[in-house]
This record gives C-alpha cells, sequence and structure tokens, in this order.
C-alpha cells in the first residue's frame, strides 16, 4: 500500500494535470455513483487535498469526492482520449480537454457534500496527518504520552492510522531506525531524550521521502511510487536484510509484527 508520501506526491501531479479546468468527461464505475456523472460535467476541480492515506478532490459545486488506494489502487494521469494499456479496471475518470485522471482497482470510493465530508468514517478516525505543515514535534510528543496510545507496543503503534495518519511500513521501519528505538518498546517507557527523538523522527522521515520525489527501486514496491535518481529516497533499513547497517555496520535484520515485515539493526537499536 502507498504511505503518506506517496500518496501526496500523486495529489500533487493530479493537481497539476486538472486542478481549476472545467470538466468535460466524468465517469464512476459504481452504480451508485453514476447519478453524479453529469452534474460533475462543467465543474472545475478546485483542491486535491491528501488526507492520511485517502484523497479528497474538491469541486467548486460543493461536493467532494473521497477516494482511498488501499492496497492496489492507483491513480495515473494521461490524455482524455488515450488510456493507459493496463489489465486493471478503470474505478474513477475525471477528464479536461487536454488531461484525464484515472483511477484503477480501488474499491474505496463516495461522494460527499463538502459539509458533511468530515463525516467520512476513516476520517472521523484517523490522526493529525504526518505530512501536515502544521504538526509540530511537541504535538506528535504529546500524543505518545496519551494514555490511548503509550502502552501500546511501537511496532503496532506506528501502524496505526489514529495515531498519526500516512504512517506506513517503510516508514515504521526507517522511523524506529532513524530514533534509535527497538521495535516492541512502548512509549510509556521512553525517558525524554527518546520520546524526543521519536517525535523528531516521525516527522522527520515522511518529510524528507515526500521531499525526495520518490524512493530509490526496491523488491515490493509499486513502480508508480519509485523513482531511481540519486536524489530519491533511500532506505537505511528497510528491505536490506543482511546487508551493513549504515551507520553501525552489523547486519540488519528482517523480521516480522503484525504479519508484516519489519528491519532493524539489532545493534543501534537494542
Amino acid at each position: 500500500m502507498p504511505e503518506g508520501p506517496e500518496i501526496r506526491r500523486a495529489a500533487d501531479q493530479l493537481a497539476k494535470a486538472v486542478l481549476n479546468t472545467p470538466l468535460q468527461r466524468v465517469f464512476f464505475a459504481f452504480p451508485e455513483l453514476k447519478r453524479h456523472e453529469r452534474k460533475l460535467e462543467s465543474c472545475r476541480i478546485r483542491a486535491i487535498e491528501p488526507r492520511g492515506k485517502a484523497l479528497l478532490t474538491r469541486f467548486d459545486n460543493g461536493w467532494t469526492l473521497y477516494t482511498h488506494n488501499q492496497l492496489y489502487g492507483v491513480w495515473k494521469v494521461g490524455k482524455p482520449d488515450q488510456p493507459p494499456k493496463t489489465g486493471r479496471s478503470l474505478r474513477v475518470e475525471l477528464a479536461t480537454a487536454k488531461k484525464a485522471i484515472r483511477l484503477y482497482s480501488a474499491s474505496d470510493v463516495s461522494l460527499w457534500r463538502d459539509a458533511e465530508i468530515e463525516q467520512h468514517p476513516f476520517l472521523r478516525r484517523i490522526g493529525p496527518d504526518v505530512l501536515d505543515s502544521a504538526l509540530d514535534a511537541d504535538t506528535v510528543a504529546e500524543r505518545l504520552a496519551a494514555k490511548r496510545f503509550s502502552g501500546r507496543q511501537l511496532s503496532a503503534l506506528l501502524l496505526d492510522q489514529a495515531f498519526l495518519a500516512g504512517m506506513g511500513n517503510y516508514l515504521r521501519s526507517e522511523v524506529l531506525f532513524e530514533a534509535g528505538l527497538h521495535p516492541d518498546r512502548r512509549p510509556r517507557e521512553l525517558d525524554e531524550d527518546e520520546r524526543e527523538a521519536l517525535a523528531a523522527a516521525l516527522l522527520g522521515v515522511p518529510r524528507r521521502s515526500y521531499r525526495s520525489r520518490g524512493i530509490r527501486r526496491s523488491q515490493g514496491m509499486k513502480a508508480e511510487y519509485m523513482e531511481g535518481g540519486e536524489d530519491a529516497f533511500r532506505f537505511r533499513v528497510f528491505d536490506r536484510a543482511g546487508e551493513p547497517c549504515l551507520h553501525c555496520g552489523e547486519m540488519i535484520l528482517r523480521t516480522e509484527r503484525g504479519s508484516r515485515r519489519l528491519y532493524l539493526c539489532p545493534r543501534c537499536q537494542a
């Protein structure tokens, strides 16, 4: 599943293609949304807003499209008359005269009135977006100390979207490594320095991944979210089992928490 940085980069690309330009064609694959196609044609998209791993596409007629990529969904940008060659199922198409954005494979799609969108069950549940520029380390540290979060193992907490939205599996490994913390520890066990280091890593690692404009090629990661350039985000532990730690030289270990792979340095994160 794409994580917060990949979703935010996708939002940037989609917005660049179609923002503030009249829509000429709208397609929804879902029967319950078909009645909205004509009412959205000729509208303009005024914003495409990432919220954790979801996207809110806001139209200028008072409606907002909620989409979540889930495990297999992906957005593609192309020409309105040239859909990409793919075996995926088209779920949403929003086309202007020059560009079209298309969502494939995802099934978590719904349309809401602007005044009601915050009542979506996912949006009501999630915590602050880890890439929200207004979120600071003090706020993250306060959430770590909160009773509902402080007793949970870090390996599980860092995947909980109610704690911080946009976190995911590769970010979990990278954040814990940067903070020098073992995944089985709990926030209530951390001293002040450790808590501050974790809060800083929880903001710093996702934002560095977003700024890098893509992940360097890695096994099991979708090609749509990877970038082969030298400036791309480089994993320091994730997907590096058996390779030496870039800090101490110890071999990186692969383990599992919650049926998902997790990587750590047994020396730096002892």
